[in-house]
């Protein structure tokens, strides 16, 4: 017993000391990467490149001409059906994490590990995302993922959690030259944002993570599984009921290119 108890008082020594030695770590790590961090203050009113949109006299859409297609929306007119699909599929706890989640770096750091070096994916947060798509390359470098962390952490300091989601909506690239949410619903559904089913929501919120591989259009099947995932992910997070589940999951998909 008495040698169960030094055991014991030894493996908490050594835990609060490794403890120590990681905060101290990221701490001379922050001291000597700050002054090559970005200023995130341009993002709180950063304006996103849109192509050019001729309408016709009643107000219809005619052509776009642009090398990206982008319709900038605000975050208050973006329905809570597809902002909940978008964080059960990428981030559940993004409105309570303080930009980077721990315990998620701490299992893909066990996973180079155990893989004997290999980086793979997952561990990023939302704000990490935002982080990466405005201010970074996409290397994967374990001093670029320090950096990424460093400024996910000074973005959640200087805005808040709605401005980085939309930032997030807009600016990420999901497929087809559709670059945020609502030019995702209106080439692969011909809709408004307002106008989307679940389903819809789910299948573009499916699309942020391999865009050119899993969309609705070039990958129909690996979409549907992806997208019943999502779906899952938002009855489990209780975004939805268990009867909008059942609809959504028999929803087939109606996705196709909308063109002028």
């Amino acid at each position: 017993m008495q040698i169960f108890k030094r055991l014991l008082r030894w493996a908490l020594v050594l835990a609060l000391t490794g403890l120590l030695l990681a905060i101290a770590a990221v701490g001379v790590a922050y001291w000597l990467v700050s002054p090559r961090l970005p200023s995130v203050a341009m993002l709180k009113d950063y304006h996103m490149q849109v192509p050019l949109r001729v309408l016709s006299a009643d107000g219809k859409l005619i052509a776009t001409f642009g090398e990206t297609r982008r319709i900038p929306v605000d975050i208050d007119k973006v329905p809570d059906k597809l902002k909940h699909a978008v964080l059960a599929a990428e981030d559940a706890d993004f409105y309570n994490h303080p930009g980077v989640d721990w315990h998620g770096i701490a299992r893909a750091g066990w996973h180079v590990i155990i893989s004997g070096g290999d980086k793979g994916s997952g561990g990023s947060t939302i704000t990490q995302q935002v982080a990466r798509n405005f201010f970074l390359s996409p290397e994967k470098l374990y001093s670029r993922k320090l950096i990424e962390i460093f400024i996910a952490l000074r973005m959640e300091n200087e805005l808040t959690k709605d401005q980085i989601l939309e930032l997030y909506l807009n600016k990420m690239f999901l497929g087809h030259r559709s670059y945020g949410v609502a030019a995702a619903a209106e080439y692969y559904y011909g809709k408004t944002l307002d106008q989307l089913t679940i389903a819809q929501c789910a299948t573009i919120a499916s699309t942020f993570q391999l865009p050119s591989l899993v969309n609705p259009i070039n990958s129909p099947k690996r979409m549907l599984a992806r997208r019943n995932w999502v779906i899952g992910q938002m009855l489990e997070h209780r975004y939805i009921s268990k009867a909008e589940y059942d609809q959504a999951v028999n929803e087939p998909n109606n996705a196709f290119p909308h063109e002028q």
